[in-house]
């Protein structure tokens, strides 16, 4: 980097908005992803003894991947380039390998180039990219929102090490908002500012783990805050809202209109209800709920509340919420609608949640049964001695590849743990069942 280059990457610092200002030069100041930065974990430890490797950083925005880029740019003593790659092609890519080669020829300095949206990466230009990194001569870190699974050249991703940053929580961002309003040199602690309480919560709640975001929010609110007649701008919950463009609903991830709001949509898909369900879909995602929460619940709800009624409702349900993460907010809420709108119109049955209940009930207060003899595993030890699978019949070997035969003890032989019910396609798989027993004959005695 120049000497010009470097007086103006200041001067933004200095002047730019309040999340680039306010970010940390450190890690002991950096907020949040203790589980990959944390002390005693590997990347601290890579950094602190500047055995650097070219990574790939992968989370949402704001999570920190930039801030922990410059970080690493400050505790290596290698030559640090960034490039975004909305802007970067091979042409720039090329230059810094050259000047990587001239440090590394002439000086025995390292070269680490931070490559931001590097999913925006067409495959020429990471094609051009690997060998580089490949050698040695650069070392990467590249930052993405995507899954670099998808979205990064395989080669180039087997030659870097992955490291997943999760969204910020509510407490660490209200954390850094409080030491915005308190830093006198970068932050907002030249003015005369009082936030209450419940202000500062949205702006962390609403961010929904986005560090920027919220910092942007409280910059705005601030300064679009005229000072009163004591010179003290006062920061409400309403200035919050108009910063941030969200009200503030009565909601938090972990009280009671967070389990609540869930039962509603789970009432509302069980009773076939679109309208209701869409609308506390609406809620809990306006809110910012983890939508990772929002798939777990649909894939239970598929299995408990649909079941053998529509049994490709489960796989649709898993391959939805695939999608969902792959895909990310805001454009998530179009697959949890249309998942949400499929389960209510499927028929529903809870026959398979009756059966396992029952099944669940009996192991748990009768009897504990020996296994059959004609059942047991035959292939090893003491087993075929004892006559273990004796008397045991191949259902391959008989048509239909069915044959009539008891697997149950005989305590439990008048046990019915699933009734079907006569919803969506379980009569179908019933009455294939029946003239299967029909279609063979077989009336054998079994064991």
């Amino acid at each position: 980097m120049s000497l010009f280059q470097e007086k103006l990457a200041k001067e933004l610092h200095e002047r730019g908005p309040l999340a680039t200002r306010m970010r940390p030069q450190s890690l002991a100041d950096f907020e949040g992803q203790q589980r990959i930065i944390g002390p005693g974990t590997m990347l601290r430890q890579i950094l602190q003894n500047d055995l650097l490797q070219s990574m790939i950083l992968y989370g949402p925005p704001g999570s920190g991947k930039t801030t922990l880029a410059h970080i690493i740019a400050n505790m290596t003593k290698a030559r640090f380039h960034s490039l975004n790659a909305v802007m970067a092609g091979v042409k720039e890519i090329r230059e810094i390998a050259d000047s990587a080669e001239r440090e590394r020829a002439y000086y025995g300095i390292k070269t680490v180039l931070f490559l931001d949206e590097i999913h925006r990466l067409n495959k020429s230009q990471q094609d051009a990219l690997l060998p580089f990194v490949e050698s040695g001569l650069i070392t990467l870190i590249g930052a993405t929102t995507e899954n670099p699974m998808f979205a990064v050249n395989k080669a180039l991703i087997s030659r870097c090490r992955l490291f997943a940053l999760e969204p910020l929580p509510d407490n660490s961002v209200r954390r850094l908002l409080e030491k915005a309003l308190q830093d006198e040199e970068m932050g907002l602690g030249c003015y005369q500012v009082e936030v209450l309480p419940e202000a500062l919560d949205h702006l962390a709640k609403v961010a929904n783990g986005d560090a920027r975001s919220a910092l942007n929010a409280l910059e705005i609110a601030v300064l679009s805050t005229e000072p009163g007649a004591n010179g003290v701008r006062r920061i409400g919950l309403e200035q919050a809202e108009e910063a941030i463009q969200q009200r503030a609903l009565n909601y938090t991830r972990d009280g009671d209109e967070h389990y609540d709001i869930i039962s509603a949509l789970i009432k509302s898909i069980r009773g076939s209800d679109p309208q209701a369900a869409l609308y506390w879909l609406a809620r809990m995602l306006y809110a910012g709920e983890d939508i990772s929460f929002i798939c777990r619940r649909l894939c239970i709800l598929a299995a408990e509340d649909i079941g053998l009624a529509e049994p490709n409702a489960l796989v649709v349900v898993n391959a939805g919420a695939q999608i969902v993460e792959r895909v990310g907010m805001p454009e998530a809420r179009i697959v949890l609608s249309e998942l949400v709108i499929y389960l209510c119109l499927a028929p529903k049955s809870n026959s398979a949640y009756r059966a396992i209940q029952q099944a669940m009930a009996e192991v748990e207060h009768g009897l504990v049964l020996p296994v059959p003899i004609h059942l047991r595993d035959s292939g090893g030890g003491s087993g075929k001695a004892l006559g273990y699978g004796k008397g045991y019949r191949y259902p391959h070997d008989y048509p239909g590849h069915w044959v009539e035969q008891v697997y149950l003890p005989r305590e439990l032989q008048k046990k019915s743990f699933y009734v079907p019910s006569e919803e969506g396609k379980e009569p179908q798989m019933q009455k294939i069942w029946q003239q299967r027993r029909e279609k063979t004959g077989n009336s054998k005695e079994t064991p």
